[in-house]
């Protein structure tokens, strides 16, 4: 049996202790998240949680305070 293809091994999106904070507010605290090919994730959580901040940073609409 053969190895798959790099490209279904390596994570689509990779997400390491990624912080971002806002005048009083801490939006998104240390978020791991790692996403492989043909996975499908969901972002849940209460209003002012940090999803949309969270899908911001991985857009690059918004640039984190820590993390990679």
């Amino acid at each position: 049996m053969s190895a798959p293809p790099v490209a279904l091994t390596r994570p689509r999106l990779q997400l390491s202790g990624i912080a971002k904070a806002y005048p009083g507010v801490v939006a998104n605290d240390r978020i791991d998240l790692c996403v492989m090919p043909g996975e499908i994730h969901a972002v849940l959580g209460e209003n002012g949680a940090g999803k949309s901040t969270l899908m911001k940073i991985i857009y690059g609409v918004v640039k984190p305070d820590a993390g990679t």
